[in-house]
């Protein structure tokens, strides 16, 4: 079974994702800029961490089973 992705709440539509967090930066992925558009998130695409704008059209229970978005792409 695929794991859903690791979802992390923000209070600002632009983020950055180094795929650090538990492990050091050097042993993540290159840093890259996400802005989260009228979805209400955002989907790094080094890592798949799943990035969610808190009071935005994607801030409820179902926000895993959404589809991904790449940065930049829309649906």
């Amino acid at each position: 079974m695929i794991q859903p992705p690791e979802i992390i709440r923000v209070s600002k539509s632009r983020v950055s994702c180094d795929g650090s967090g538990d492990i050091p930066a050097a042993l993540g992925h290159p840093r890259v800029f996400l802005e989260i558009d009228e979805h209400g998130y955002a989907d790094c695409g080094y890592c798949d961490r799943r990035f969610v704008l808190i009071g935005g059209a994607a801030d409820n229970a179902d926000v895993a089973a959404k589809p991904d978005i790449a940065s930049g792409a829309s649906l």
